[in-house]
């Protein structure tokens, strides 16, 4: 029943309060599936996830965390900030930390960005960026790319007096592909020294020391360029959304401004600080995923008579391409059907992949017969 208020404002016409047209245009992220139709027992491949599960340190750690759940966290995340400056040899005050680095990406478009301006990202880069630049009134403009990867003269040649932040992902989600530490620089150089260049190492861990694509030493010196970096992937804490970057010290006091308070959790500080002691889980978490993605990129090369292609990949995952009689869709839904999980990828302008990611030996081992069958190579 509407009370007197309510049939008096329904009377007159009034209308119900409407959002900005640039929240309307927003396309709202779509994560991974997490279960198959008919809710039966699945195999998830689609978002990324560790295979061999989290750091036993970890996991120790945020068992053991402070329980008192009428207690704030700590606001600051002092410890986890100085645990994260002394293990990259960075400066502590000029760490952000956020739920997840998605927070970060959104904190830098929310502190650069606005009504008018403009963020720049590569076609086929992380489906958050154009959200992060939509919430804000901006307007997202996609560069193009080359064969699926970032291509830094197309990127400069986007930039207007307009562009207010540059987002890279390096390696890319969802191609995998890599920007080498001289393509950065060289696109670094050609920005104006308004832009915020935000370099997204959601990935990083699973380079080799010979691809760091030096963006944190660019950080370190230029007032222009953040690191953004996620507890989510190889450390295996997806579940606590922890991320964090790091930037000039204007900047992040900026993005303080605007960050939500008490956005890490007690435990899951705790329980970054331990993961990020534990090397030992990090280089068998790297050398798992080295091997099977090399083993994978090999099964798909395999099937190039089919249609298939993998894109050059240095993340935890692999786009494989369908050019073939199958289509990605209908193999989507043919190994959901066999009761795997991938990521089909319309809704990111790749009708055509599917992005797979680096499972345990059992699931890759299973996928690949799977995957074999559905495009008619056999089982």
């Amino acid at each position: 029943m509407l009370s007197t208020i309510g049939r008096a404002a329904k009377a007159s016409g009034m209308t119900a309060p409407a959002p900005k047209p640039w929240i309307d245009a927003i396309a709202p992220y779509v994560p991974g599936r997490s279960a198959i139709d008919g809710g039966g027992k699945a195999i998830k491949l689609s978002s990324n996830e560790s295979p061999l599960g989290t750091s036993p340190a970890a996991v120790a750690a945020f068992e053991a965390a402070d329980r008192s759940l009428h207690r704030y966290p700590d606001a600051s995340a002092a410890a986890l900030r100085e645990a994260i400056a002394a293990k990259y040899g960075l400066d502590p005050a000029r760490v952000i930390y956020g739920t997840g680095s998605d927070e970060i990406l959104h904190l830098a478009a929310g502190a650069f960005a606005g009504p008018g301006d403009e963020v720049l990202f590569v076609r086929y880069g992380f489906s958050v960026y154009p959200i992060a630049a939509r919430r804000v009134g901006a307007e997202p403009v996609e560069a193009p790319d080359a064969d699926y990867a970032t291509d830094v003269d197309a990127l400069l040649a986007a930039v207007t007096p307009n562009t207010r932040v540059v987002f890279v992902a390096n390696p890319n989600n969802p191609t995998g592909t890599y920007t080498d530490r001289r393509e950065l620089a060289r696109l670094h150089a050609g920005l104006p020294g308004d832009v915020m260049l935000v370099v997204d190492q959601a990935y990083a861990e699973y380079l080799g020391q010979a691809d760091d694509d030096g963006a944190f030493a660019l950080a370190q010196v230029a007032d222009n360029v953040l690191v953004t970096r996620t507890f989510s992937k190889i450390h295996g804490l997806a579940a606590e959304r922890i991320g964090w970057g790091y930037g000039p010290a204007a900047a992040i006091a900026a993005m303080h401004k605007i960050r939500a308070p008490f956005n890490v959790t007690t435990a899951g500080q705790e329980a970054a600080i331990a993961a990020l002691g534990d090397d030992g889980f990090v280089e068998a978490s790297r050398a798992h995923n080295d091997k099977w993605r090399t083993w994978f990129e090999g099964e798909i090369a395999a099937l190039a008579p089919q249609g298939l292609r993998a894109v050059p990949s240095k993340a935890n995952f692999i786009l494989v391409l369908f050019e073939g009689r199958v289509s990605a869709e209908q193999a989507y839904l043919a190994l959901m059907e066999r009761g795997y999980i991938v990521r089909w990828l319309p809704g990111q302008g790749l009708p055509h992949g599917l992005r797979i990611t680096i499972g345990t030996e059992e699931e890759m081992r299973g996928l690949t017969p799977a995957l074999r069958a559905i495009v008619g190579a056999g089982a």
